[in-house]
């Protein structure tokens, strides 16, 4: 071979994946041996060798447990995560316990063999290498490689992994619907202002990006939602599990006993579904699908639509999400963009064309490449190719999770909100929490609900040496900035005497350990209620606490100018009472925290009356100045 070759995009999908070089002013999609464009995901174990991409497909019904597909919905999850666990009663593979992590555990050359979700990812990497060398002459050493918009960082992590396993220098790790965004773009030789709207349902991931595309050249993403765990393998699983129960009907045989059945009844299910895309009726027969028994049926695109419906409506609120996080209408988005194989689904086209009042949906770039093309795109822009049609372009992307500070009560004070665009740099002023306080300590957390303790934590530093002073006097500067790689540095510095502290947080520590940021946006949004009756409990602490407080150093200062030493003495012992009582029952309703300062309240209101001196409302231990 040559010299290096020229760096490539990689598309790693659930089900097929894609790779594209930038050549000659354009993108190539690089067909593999066999000539497809794209390349099944399936890695297979023989006695003798392992196979890779169509090769492991297609001897898949002969040895179902070990051949592996579906790699990518492992990817940065936890053993005992829900989603995997649920995915695991379909799998005819085995997924073992390893430390809390999940392996794949295959016959192999004789032995038993277990490999990580990024072992596995990475040969599937390799093989997409290995397609673009055949292609270009060349040694590949430089990708960018595609990952879903609500991959959280273990996920992304994990895909940088499986590329370094590969032998690829991951240039970038960029979002899916943001590369299908550059080749619509590039595609369609935009002229003005459009918002476009990329509706991206593959066949193990679902995403929703909103874009300003800006003459063709800056591509701003505006919003991004998604749904890790949707696409056309939940589809066949639908419609495989009405044909088992039909065979189960017919026969009283049960396929999932029988793993190699439900394999090659999976391969019938997955060609039916395509088929219903063009025609509204397909015909299913497996011959000897188990005993010996022919398993014919037919099936229509009306019943494996109603099979599948809850799954289809689920992507329409993710597209209300997108478009109300981007403070945008319906009617403001010019352009609706299908990709990823599952759109060709028609029950899906309509459901959209009906959500945006009869709009002709955009499916000329081919869904199964876009995002391939895109990555190709991006990767020839990192490494500085001088292509006339690249000199222009810039790609802004967003934060896919609000990242903040803990202030008092373990609330999350966000400083850079969900959907923020990246580069930023963002900065808030805090205070101290007691009196003379000399140190904070600042605690970095990323995540949607109301308290901390329910996000995920980055990192944590002291700033010390803040010279005595009040609860609530000094200010503490407080900045966020995230860099176009994705590093966050976070800094403090106290106004008054120019102390500073930092810290720098990287995408590659791997802060997030599964389904966190999946999970984040859906607990927000199921446990809503809950988060405001959290916030208003530990805001009625702070109200009272506060109270009691201001209302000790006004009599403290006051002493026995009062004239009623009787009254102040009543008062202070009350505020005592108070404190107390916060102190010995943390988890107060904030009915009970409500009495209580009432209670108070008509103790101490007759001589703060008379001192015509009301409390000050003053911060907690690093709180966000009004």
């Amino acid at each position: 071979m040559s010299s290096r070759a020229p760096p490539v995009g990689i598309d790693l999908g659930t089900t097929f994946s894609c790779v594209g070089v930038f050549q000659a002013g354009k993108v190539e999609i690089i067909a593999n041996e066999q000539g497809s464009r794209t390349t099944p995901s399936y890695i297979a174990f023989t006695e003798t060798e392992r196979l890779l991409g169509e090769a492991a497909k297609n001897q898949a019904a002969m040895n179902p447990t070990n051949t592996i597909f579906d790699t990518k919905r492992m990817v940065g999850r936890r053993f005992d995560d829900a989603v995997l666990q649920a995915d695991r009663k379909l799998w005819p593979f085995a997924v073992v316990d390893e430390g809390g992590r999940p392996l794949v555990q295959v016959m192999y050359r004789g032995e038993t063999k277990r490999f990580s979700p990024e072992e596995l990812s990475g040969m599937l990497l390799g093989k997409m290498r290995d397609t673009a060398e055949s292609y270009l002459g060349a040694p590949v050493r430089d990708a960018v490689v595609t990952v879903p918009a609500y991959f959280n960082d273990s996920q992304r992590q994990a895909t940088k992994d499986a590329g370094a396993i590969a032998g690829l220098n991951v240039l970038r790790i960029i979002n899916e619907p943001t590369a299908a965004a550059l080749a619509y773009g590039l595609d369609k030789g935009l002229r003005g202002e459009r918002n476009v709207l990329i509706f991206d349902l593959g066949g193990g991931t679902f995403d929703v990006s909103v874009l300003t595309i800006d003459e063709g050249s800056l591509f701003e993403v505006r919003s991004t939602a998604g749904d890790t765990h949707l696409g056309g393998e939940d589809f066949d699983n639908r419609l495989v599990g009405y044909l088992a129960e039909e065979f189960r009907r017919k026969f009283k045989r049960d396929v999932n006993e029988n793993p190699r059945a439900l394999r090659r009844l999976r391969t019938a299910a997955e060609r039916a579904k395509r088929e219903l895309s063009a025609t509204t009726e397909s015909t299913i027969q497996v011959d000897a699908l188990m005993d010996g028994i022919d398993f014919y049926t037919k099936i229509s695109r009306a019943r494996f639509e109603e099979l599948c419906m809850d799954l289809f409506r689920s992507t329409l609120p993710l597209v209300e999400k997108a478009l109300a996080d981007a403070h945008l209408s319906k009617a403001a988005v010019h352009d609706v963009v299908l990709v990823g194989g599952s759109t060709r689904i028609p029950r899906v086209q309509s459901m959209l064309r009906d959500m945006f009042n009869g709009k002709q949906l955009y499916a000329s770039i081919n869904p199964d490449e876009a995002v391939a093309y895109g990555a190709a795109v991006q990767a020839a822009i990192i490494s500085g190719d001088k292509s006339a049609n690249l000199q222009e372009v810039l790609l802004v992307d967003v934060t896919p999770l609000s990242l903040g500070i803990e202030t008092a009560g373990g609330i999350m004070t966000a400083v850079v909100e969900r959907n923020t665009r990246v580069p930023c740099s963002l900065t808030k002023t805090f205070s101290t929490y007691a009196d003379n306080q000399p140190a904070v300590t600042v605690q970095i957390f990323e995540g949607e609900r109301a308290l901390t303790k329910d996000n995920n934590l980055l990192g944590t530093f002291d700033l010390v040496g803040i010279p005595p002073a009040p609860r609530g006097v000094p200010r503490i500067d407080v900045n966020f900035d995230i860099d176009a790689n994705g590093i966050l540095n976070v800094s403090a510095r106290d106004a008054s005497t120019g102390r500073s502290q930092a810290i720098t947080i990287r995408n590659d520590s791997g802060r997030l350990t599964r389904d966190q940021i999946e999970r984040m946006v859906a607990d927000a949004e199921r446990f809503r209620a809950q988060d405001a009756v959290a916030r208003e409990r530990v805001n009625e602490r702070h109200r009272l606490e506060d109270y009691a407080l201001a209302v000790k150093r006004a009599l403290d200062e006051v002493g026995s100018r009062l004239g009623d030493e009787g009254a102040r003495q009543r008062a202070t012992a009350a505020c005592d009472e108070a404190l107390m009582w916060l102190d010995a029952v943390p988890d107060a309703s904030k009915d009970d925290v409500q009495r209580r300062f009432r209670e108070l309240q008509a103790v101490c209101m007759p001589v703060m009356t008379r001192l015509h001196q009301t409390g000050r409302n003053t911060g907690p231990t690093i709180e966000e100045v009004e």
